[in-house]
């Protein structure tokens, strides 16, 4: 019992790492959401909420996670959530920096 309350504990504690920036460039309109940490299924929610879709509606999107590192399944449908959210927003969006290791598991994750 230890060791799995052990490992729930620490899988909240790394959860409350993850950080979601936006900046916007005024001589473009592009906002630019910066991802760092580790996106997993105690920080999904998190990261879907850490996106204020209708600030962005309309303009171009660059979510970068070239600082962030995709773990499982529940991550993988968290990004696309956001991603289909931006786009139904009229939002043309970009995934950038995704590591060989989140590349490899969204790319898993769509051949299903």
């Amino acid at each position: 019992v230890g060791v799995l309350l052990s490992g729930v504990f620490f899988a909240f504690k790394v959860a409350r790492l993850l950080d979601v920036r936006a900046e916007d460039d005024a001589a473009t309109g592009l906002r630019t959401w910066r991802v760092a940490g580790q996106v997993f299924f105690a920080s999904a929610d998190a990261f879907i909420d850490a996106f204020d879709i209708l600030a962005a509606e309309g303009r171009p999107v660059r979510i970068d996670v070239s600082r962030a590192h995709f773990w499982d399944v529940t991550a993988v449908a968290a990004l696309e959530k956001v991603v289909q959210r931006l786009r139904h927003h009229g939002c043309s969006v970009e995934v950038v920096g995704m590591n060989q290791a989140s590349a490899g598991l969204v790319e898993r994750v769509a051949e299903r």
